[in-house]
């Protein structure tokens, strides 16, 4: 009986220790730099028992979507105004889990070499998504190029611009569709992931380019039912870890900033 109990114990204890070394975690991720971030930190995380599986994907709309579904554990890809007006304009109630880095949002062009060059009527493209759209917007304000009707509108569209002296057209579209019209359009306003996959140096190619001390941070993104778990927990401290900064550092060049 003492050897049956005694072998008992040993399997209930070694079920355990192997539930603990085979925490998962699926996150959904861009492909410049998040991607790359995670893959960085999955040896480390395997050392602490967390088995990282890195789901890839082009757009700002699934990541969320197959979090809120359960079908993902957490992404990290986005910045909280446009968590927040996601969450707002689907029903979702997906939550920031932790602050990572900044990527200054830039504007780029093949026609021109300065803002300055830009001739009345010419065509700018920006993002279609409310919280990117504004983003662009404040940034074209802030360069002198337009008046929007509140500076401060994080989900300003073209509709909320107040003065626009040289009848600029605005070209609307999905932010990964941006790097396709650079040869068809005058400016184009391009999210950093997207520009670093086209082959833009941000820190070089932007005409126009936000500063270090853009809010828009880029955050790992849960639910409320998994945001506080040991495994999450140990991916957000991963996340910014030392190494994590010495990496952004060395691999971005300027392009991708620590937010830690």
């Amino acid at each position: 009986m003492k050897k049956v109990l005694l072998f008992t114990a040993l399997a209930a204890a070694l079920t355990a220790g192997l539930a603990q070394a085979g925490e998962k975690l699926v996150v959904a991720a861009t492909p410049v730099p998040h991607a790359e971030i995670l893959e960085l930190i999955k040896p480390t995380l395997a050392k602490e028992g967390v088995d990282l599986e890195i789901k890839v994907f082009t757009d700002y709309v699934q990541p969320n979507v197959q979090v809120d579904q359960k079908r993902l554990d957490a992404n990290y890809f986005q910045t909280l105004p446009y968590l927040q007006s996601f969450n707002e304009g689907k029903g979702t109630h997906l939550v920031t889990v932790i602050g990572v880095h900044v990527e200054p949002f830039g504007g780029y062009s093949k026609k021109v070499k300065t803002l300055a060059e830009l001739k009345d009527g010419a065509t700018i493209a920006i993002p279609n998504e409310g919280s990117n759209s504004g983003r662009a917007l404040i940034l074209l304000q802030k360069a002198g190029l337009i008046e929007l009707k509140d500076p401060k509108n994080a989900l300003a569209t073209p509709k909320d611009i107040a003065k626009n002296p040289h009848n600029f057209k605005f070209k609307e579209l999905e932010s990964a569709m941006l790097p396709r019209v650079l040869d068809q359009v005058d400016l184009d306003m391009i999210n950093t992931n997207y520009a670093l996959e086209a082959g833009l140096n941000p820190a070089k190619d932007a005409l126009v380019i936000e500063g270090a001390d853009s809010p828009y941070v880029n955050f790992l993104v849960a639910r409320p039912d998994n945001k506080d778990s040991a495994a999450m927990q140990k991916l957000a401290k991963a996340l910014t870890s030392p190494e994590v900064k010495a990496f952004i550092a060395k691999k971005y060049n300027g392009a991708v900033l620590p937010a830690f």
